[in-house]
């Protein structure tokens, strides 16, 4: 095996794409148009799939997915303009900020508010997860960035060295203790969160409006004015470059899922995507109206910008025959060792809540159909099948806690009624049985009365059911003679013991004197 030499270690990854890049952005076609409720200022794809897509329009959170562009769920717990809907890393809980300033925390399934942070003076404009996934980041027009923690829902930090509105951050995903904002006062700042204070300031030219720390946390992109600034951090902050190919305002960023590519939206209509290795414009594509928050899918399938004029854009990639081979390629075979192994290692963090998972049993035929309040077919169900003679009284006790014992039992023919009058002919003298049984025949009787022995079968049983009735009565009352002769004896026998020791003590008394 020849010998491969180590490469040095960079920032970002250069990936050479599988078609030219004008063809590859050309891609992303058939953009579905929707109109939200007010202008879109964010937009943000779920981390884990199938990748929905979070809009952040007027006084709500729309959940849609991105593969059939329908509205999924809509969260409408604001009282005033929603701001800065973001997931967590797992897809799980969803945060945002609104202009009554609070920031709330959402369970992405249900829709219900797990956590309201009260904190800040003025409307909330950014709020973020960070990696540890217990912490919250948020910015205000208060001027101060505070971060959150989700378990005791207090504050954990404070920065109030910003001068002006904070509109936008960034977490590092490599350090959970480092921080990035944008402000209008023209600065980055980065914040260490174990300091409690900012560690790098970078100055710009114009408010910042949005800021993306790329993978590693070796760069850091600002977006101020028309602009878009890369500063390397390892440098503490020296810029790297300026990309100014937009003519207004560039309002948002997002990079792609390799960290080579830098989607930016504008108020000029057009979102224009660069190359971080050269810094070189690759790409653009033109809207109808100012662009105010862009977002890319995890799997790069997905495009979605959002717009001042209340409408976003949804497109989507054909993913090739080349990429799906290089997918399955990475996938376990299915049916192999590792296929069924996938996921046995994830031991979870400290902090996850574990729930037992029990296997769901299934029900029996008769427990389903009592589940539908089908009585009379229940009790057809569990007669004929040679049931235990328990499971049949315990369906016949359950029918009587229901009071839907008359109504199993009604409306029935000879054939229906045969199972039923055998069952009570061979378990009504069962001990366990007899009370249920015996309301049970009682109830037989009142509902058909003559129309029993109509039919010479179920005459038949009704005779051996009398027979066995009387039987099990003189039985009863023979035991119950018996019993009466038993007592009588034990009291005799109680009486003669009683005069035997009195007669004892007398004679031990006479000896004594």
């Amino acid at each position: 095996m020849d010998y491969k030499p180590i490469g040095a270690s960079k920032n970002v990854r250069n990936v050479r794409r599988s078609l030219p890049e004008a063809g590859y952005w050309k891609k992303f076609q058939s953009p579905v148009l929707v109109k939200e409720y007010g202008m879109v200022t964010s937009l943000e794809f779920s981390p884990v799939k199938p990748h929905d897509l979070l809009v952040t329009a007027s006084m709500r959170l729309q959940v849609y997915n991105s593969r059939t562009s329908q509205l999924k769920k809509s969260i409408t717990r604001f009282n005033g303009l929603a701001h800065s809907g973001s997931y967590r890393s797992d897809g799980k809980l969803v945060v945002a900020g609104d202009d009554n300033n609070m920031v709330q925390v959402f369970d992405g399934s249900s829709r219900a508010i797990l956590r309201t942070f009260k904190g800040h003076t003025d409307p909330v404009h950014l709020t973020k997860f960070l990696p540890n996934k217990v912490n919250v980041l948020s910015g205000s027009d208060d001027k101060t960035v505070q971060v959150w923690d989700i378990p005791s829902q207090a504050a954990v930090n404070v920065f109030s060295e910003h001068t002006d509105y904070v509109r936008s951050g960034s977490v590092f995903g490599g350090n959970a203790n480092l921080v990035a904002t944008g402000s209008y006062d023209h600065t980055v700042r980065i914040w260490d969160l174990r300091a409690n204070r900012s560690v790098t300031t970078i100055l710009t030219d114009d408010p910042v409006e949005d800021v993306l720390a790329f993978p590693g946390g070796g760069v850091i992109a600002a977006s101020a004015g028309p602009n878009v600034h890369l500063f390397d951090l390892l440098m503490g902050g020296r810029q790297l470059t300026t990309m100014g190919n937009h003519e207004k305002t560039v309002t948002s960023l997002c990079l792609d899922s390799t960290g080579s590519r830098l989607v930016a939206g504008s108020l000029d209509h057009h979102i224009k995507i660069y190359d971080v290795q050269s810094f070189k414009m690759m790409f653009s594509m033109s809207y109808p109206a100012p662009v105010l928050s862009v977002a890319l899918s995890a799997d790069d399938t997905r495009l979605a910008v959002g717009m001042a004029s209340g409408v976003f854009s949804l497109r989507r990639r054909a993913v090739t025959a080349k990429e799906q081979a290089v997918v399955a390629a990475r996938a376990p075979a299915a049916g192999s060792r590792a296929y069924f192994r996938r996921g046995a290692s994830y031991k979870g963090a400290d902090d996850d809540l574990r729930i037992e998972q029990r296997r769901k049993r299934s029900l029996a035929d008769y427990d389903e159909l009592l589940r539908k309040f089908e009585h009379s077919r229940a009790l057809d169900a569990v007669l004929s099948n040679n049931r235990a003679g328990l499971t049949i009284v315990s369906l016949l006790q359950e029918l009587i806690h229901r009071d839907g014992l008359v109504g199993a039992l009604a409306g029935r023919d000879e054939l229906s009624l045969d199972p039923i009058v055998r069952f009570l002919v061979k378990f009504i003298d069962h001990p366990r049985y007899t009370s249920v049984l015996i309301t049970v025949a009682e109830t037989l009787l009142d509902i058909y009365d003559d129309l029993l022995y109509q039919s010479t079968r179920l005459a038949e049983l009704l005779m051996r059911l009398r027979a066995k009735v009387r039987l099990e009565l003189r039985l009863q009352q023979d035991m119950t003679m018996l019993l009466g002769s038993m007592e009588m004896l034990m009291a005799a026998c109680k009486v003669s013991h009683a005069q035997a020791a009195g007669t004892a003590l007398a004679t031990d008394e006479v000896q004594g004197t």
